[in-house]
């Protein structure tokens, strides 16, 4: 007997916990589906959310694609021959002058500076004004001049082509303050190897040999004995021997105290 009533409370402890759980799950699903319909519409805004988001993505992806179209034809036609009697069969652009040419460039960027948003629109505003140095000397200068003065890769090369340009137009000491300034920028864009370079063909104008050979000269060692992380030579740059090559010639005898060129093959 005395066996029997502890198995009885042993089944009523378990049907106590059963009936509590039960319980608890029942109260549970009492307050879910009491809020049935806010569930549902929380995951309805989910998916039109997401489904809004992939929207907005393949939008942005689809104009991406026409705008890089849309410069690849503009930067095709600023790259196109000059020739006065293009061949008839020529499928590619071909105009008589460099105006011309200059003038439908500035049409095309024109169209993407208009129908796109950045990084297109700064570039296509940078290349109309390049162009407008032909068509426009001036206004073009003013261009260049306005965006070298905000930031990011597209001033700093509206920074050089106003320094190009200022030294083309004979204005060397303004020419050679902007190539000062980028060479400090140092940025990835237009290297400080490339602004010294010019600067350095600057001080030649200016018959200051003796500045553009020790501007030559340092930047050619730098250049040589520069090393990557793991301790070994980076090879030359292009605007480190064009440097090479222009000190030759400006002083042959400070040319032969440069360090020796790193290896032509690094991976041996």
């Amino acid at each position: 007997m005395a066996k029997y009533k502890k198995k009885r409370a042993r089944e009523l402890k378990h049907d106590k916990f059963r009936d509590t759980t039960m319980l608890l799950a029942d109260r549970m699903a009492d307050r879910v589906s009491g809020r049935g319909r806010q569930i549902l519409y929380i995951l309805l805004a989910v998916v039109v959310v997401a489904a809004a988001g992939y929207g907005i993505y393949r939008w942005w992806h689809k104009k991406s694609q026409e705008a890089e179209a849309a410069m690849g034809r503009a930067i095709a036609i600023a790259r196109a021959e000059i020739n006065p009697n293009p061949p008839a069969t020529s499928k590619d652009p071909v105009f008589p002058t460099e105006e011309a040419r200059a003038q439908r460039t500035i049409e095309e960027f024109q169209k993407v500076a208009a129908k796109y948003g950045d990084p297109y629109r700064s570039e296509a505003k940078l290349f109309i004004a390049r162009s407008l140095l032909v068509t426009d000397h001036d206004k073009g200068v003013a261009e260049l001049q306005s965006l070298s003065t905000g930031s990011g890769e597209t001033a700093v090369l509206a920074k050089f082509a106003l320094a190009q340009a200022k030294e083309s137009d004979g204005k060397l000491d303004e020419a050679a303050a902007l190539y000062s300034e980028i060479a400090k920028m140092n940025a990835k864009i237009v290297s400080a190897e490339s602004a010294n370079l010019r600067l350095a063909k600057v001080y030649e104008k200016q018959g200051k040999n003796k500045e553009a050979a020790d501007l030559l000269f340092n930047l050619v060692s730098a250049a040589r004995a520069a090393k990557d992380k793991d301790g070994k030579p980076i090879p030359e740059s292009a605007a480190s021997r064009d440097a090479t090559q222009e000190l030759l010639k400006l002083d042959p005898e400070r040319h032969k105290q440069l360090p020796a060129p790193p290896p032509a093959d690094l991976s041996l």
